[in-house]
C-alpha cells in the first residue's frame, strides 16, 4: 500500500549527508521560489501534468504539446529552477514536433515530498518508464546541470532511450558527500553513441574543469562532446542567439 501524503516515504532518506543533503536541497528550493501560473498562461500548447510515484507522491508539471508529435523530450532542470519559469525557452523544442515534458523535483512547486536525490532518481526512473509505454517513435532525455545527473542515474548503462543529452553537469557528486554509485561516471553505458555532453566555457555555475572526466569519457565511448566558448550556464546565456544555437546543438543531435 503507497503511503499517504503526510507519511515518510523509505526513499526520502538522505544519502548525500543526514544535514548536508536536506539543507542543501532546503537552499535550492529557496532559490527556484515559489510556482506561478502565470508564467505559463500564454504558452502555445501548454498542459498541466501530475503524476502519481510509486510511493504516493504526486509530482506537477507541464506538457508543450506538439502537432503531429514525432517524439517525446523529457527534461531534467537546474536545482534552482521550476517547471513553469522555463517553458517558454523550451517552446524551441515544442515547435520541432516534440512533446516536452517538464516536471517541478520533489519537494518543489507543484510537487509532494521531501527533496532527496534518492528520491528524486527514483521519480525519473518511472516518468522515463511511463513515457516509453505510450508508444513514441522516439525516447529523449535532456538533462540540465543536475538534471544530467538525475537523468544519468535514472536511466543507468543500459537504459531504453534514443538519445541523452547532458549540459553542464558535474562528472562526480561523491565530492559533495554522496556515494559514489551516483557520479555520472559510473552511469555511462559502454556504447556512448547515444550520448551528447555540452560543455560551457563561460559557464561560472558548473566549471569546466568539473566536467572534464565526463567529457573524456563521453568521448572515449564514442559519444558527442560539444565545448563551445561562447556558452554559459544553460538557460543563462544573456544572448539570446546563443541560446538559441545551444538549443539548435541539442537538436541537432537528437534529429541525428
Amino acid at each position: 500500500m503507497a503511503p499517504g501524503k503526510n507519511s515518510i516515504s523509505d526513499l526520502e532518506t538522505a544519502v548525500c549527508g543526514f544535514v548536508r543533503e536536506p539543507l542543501a536541497f532546503w537552499q535550492f528550493r529557496l532559490a527556484a521560489g515559489a510556482p506561478d501560473a502565470s508564467r505559463v498562461r500564454s504558452i502555445r500548447g501548454i498542459d498541466r501534468l501530475s503524476f502519481s510515484t510509486g510511493d504516493g507522491r504526486v509530482l506537477g508539471g507541464y506538457r508543450l504539446s506538439a502537432s503531429h508529435p514525432r517524439a517525446y523530450l523529457l527534461v531534467a532542470q537546474g536545482n534552482a529552477m521550476l517547471a513553469d519559469q522555463i517553458m517558454g525557452a523550451l517552446a524551441f523544442f515544442r515547435d520541432l514536433r516534440l512533446h516536452v515534458y517538464v516536471y517541478d523535483y520533489r519537494g518543489y512547486g507543484l510537487s509532494e515530498g521531501k527533496s532527496r536525490l534518492k528520491a528524486i532518481v527514483s521519480d525519473y526512473r518511472e516518468i522515463v518508464a511511463a513515457l516509453n509505454a505510450k508508444g513514441y517513435a522516439h525516447r529523449y532525455l535532456y538533462g540540465i546541470s543536475i538534471g544530467g545527473v538525475v537523468l544519468a542515474n535514472a536511466v543507468g548503462a543500459g537504459g531504453e532511450y534514443d538519445a541523452l543529452v547532458v549540459d553542464s553537469s558535474p562528472s562526480r557528486i561523491s565530492r559533495l558527500g554522496c556515494p559514489e554509485d551516483y557520479d555520472p561516471v559510473r552511469k555511462l553505458p559502454q556504447d556512448g553513441s547515444k550520448l551528447m555532453l555540452i560543455v560551457g566555457l563561460r559557464d561560472r555555475v558548473m566549471m569546466p574543469w568539473e566536467i572534464d572526466e565526463l567529457a573524456r569519457l563521453v568521448q572515449e565511448r564514442g559519444g558527442l562532446v560539444v565545448k563551445s566558448p561562447e556558452f554559459s550556464y544553460p538557460l543563462q546565456d544573456i544572448d539570446p542567439a546563443i541560446r538559441r544555437r545551444r538549443f539548435q546543438t541539442v537538436a541537432d543531435f537528437l534529429a541525428r
